[in-house]
């Protein structure tokens, strides 16, 4: 018996060896379970989409200095509020205060008093044409290089920069990269060719006749002529129309103009780390939009993701060692000046150790894009499998946001919530951005992801 009860040990010792160390190994899975518990948590009873549609039909669009964003940051304080934080503060910034104005108008002109109407809207930033408008014959280019060639052909003309959205990109963000600069520096390059308003292709890979604004450049030592976006199928037909007619005129007539900058400010709220409070990872989303639509997934979305993730955490009961801090930013769109203040802000003692962005949209979320060294790379990308019960389970390297890449000068981990993206750049600063094109378990479930990777950093660090 002894010889037996002995070998029972030996087996019984060697099983608990392998357990711990298996443990130690893969310590991990520890949290496989939890982060189940937190997906169906919030497909069960998430608050994500509810908050969604309080901020997309009782606010509506919030462009910085507006006083529809005013409310938006009276908003969050009370959800954060309401919701249990830990605190909710709010940190001021001056943001600019651009108005688009009453008047967007836009017709392709023929011989003989015809009028073709086309859609178009201001960009972001842009001055206002004269009060009658301007009336003038057009040249069609497709990049910059193409507008520098014409020589004096651009002079007293409306340029047309028709340089569409590559629809062979799988990746729709590099796409838009690849056509968005002739939206921000348009009206630059358009003014130095001697043209008097650049007419931008809407940055969509969409056709429809809804044009996508954005916010545009100017530079002080180059007269500034207004920048206006035509919608995909206005720029198709013109595109066609100048083929038959080189000699036809356009007419367009906008009436924005800039006014003084506006105290605003971003959202502050936390759970506070139990062992090492100062100690932060910070997730969050922009809380302005531009003023189509309702601002849904650019980025309502991520503001509502980044404050259900702080939520489920605590309908769960779950004290994160670290502190997790979620911040709805102002000015994203237009400036970046909420970013760069709360990056800029001292806060003597304190370490951010991760900084999290959901900007891409409410889409069903497919991974996260990490930028950071290769050390605290792998370190992030460990918690993979945690994601994979929903297929989200892609780290891989390159993430981040503008908000947060205010704090990558700090050496801060910039980290990006990915959706599925094929959709994204259908709805973008356009009046398609509307709450009932927000899936209600893609954004719910986007928020878990959220949850479980603040909360493992939280508890192991990085």
């Amino acid at each position: 018996m002894s010889h037996v009860w002995n070998c029972a040990r030996q087996s019984l010792m060697f099983f608990v060896l392998i357990s711990v160390s298996s443990a130690q190994t893969h310590p991990e899975q520890q949290y496989d379970s939890l982060a189940l518990k937190i997906f169906k948590t919030s497909l069960e009873s998430g608050k994500a989409y509810d908050a969604l549609t309080e901020l997309t039909t009782k606010i509506g669009n919030r462009l910085s200095g507006s006083p529809n964003a005013a409310k938006a940051v009276t908003w969050a304080q009370q959800k954060m509020e309401e919701f249990g934080f830990d605190s909710v503060h709010l940190e001021s910034c001056l943001v600019p205060h651009w108005v688009r104005g009453d008047v967007e108008e836009g017709a392709i002109l023929f011989g003989g008093g015809k009028r073709l109407p086309i859609a178009v809207t201001a960009l972001g930033g842009s001055v206002a044409t004269r009060k009658d408008g301007i009336t003038t014959g057009v040249v069609e280019v497709h990049s910059f290089k193409e507008l520098d060639n014409l020589g004096t052909k651009a002079k007293g003309k409306i340029v047309f920069l028709n340089r569409p959205f590559d629809e062979t990109k799988f990746n729709t963000f590099e796409a838009y990269g690849g056509a968005v600069d002739q939206r921000w520096a348009g009206a630059i390059q358009a003014a130095k060719a001697g043209g008097v308003l650049a007419l931008v292709r809407s940055v969509s890979p969409h056709l429809d006749n809804v044009p996508h604004t954005g916010v545009m450049g100017y530079t002080d030592s180059i007269l500034k002529v207004p920048g206006v976006a035509i919608s995909t199928q206005g720029a198709n037909r013109l595109s066609e129309l100048l083929k038959k007619d080189g000699g036809l005129k356009v007419y367009v007539k906008v009436s924005c103009q800039t006014l003084p900058d506006v105290e605003s400010a971003n959202v502050v709220g936390e759970i506070r780390g139990t062992e090492y409070p100062n100690e932060v990872i910070v997730v969050g989303g922009h809380l302005d939009s531009w003023d189509k639509g309702q601002g849904a997934h650019d980025d309502g979305a991520g503001v509502v993701q980044s404050i259900e993730a702080l939520r489920l955490l605590k309908q769960l009961g779950l004290k994160p060692k670290r502190t997790i801090r979620a911040v709805a930013f102002m000015n994203e769109e237009n400036g970046g000046r909420g970013g760069e203040a709360y990056a800029a802000k001292e806060r003597p003692g304190e370490k951010h150790i991760a900084a999290i962005e959901s900007d891409m949209g409410g889409f069903m979320p497919r991974g996260f894009g990490v930028n950071t060294d290769s050390v605290r790379y792998e370190r992030i990308a460990r918690w993979a499998h945690l994601f994979s019960p929903i297929w989200a389970d892609r780290i891989f390297p390159g993430g981040g946001g503008t908000d947060i890449s205010f704090l990558e000068k700090k050496n801060v981990p910039q980290i990006a919530l990915i959706p599925e993206m094929q959709r994204y750049f259908t709805y973008h600063h356009s009046a398609n951005d509307t709450i009932d094109k927000v899936d209600e378990r893609e954004l719910e479930l986007g928020a878990a992801c959220l949850a479980i990777l603040t909360y493992v950093l939280a508890q192991e660090g990085v």
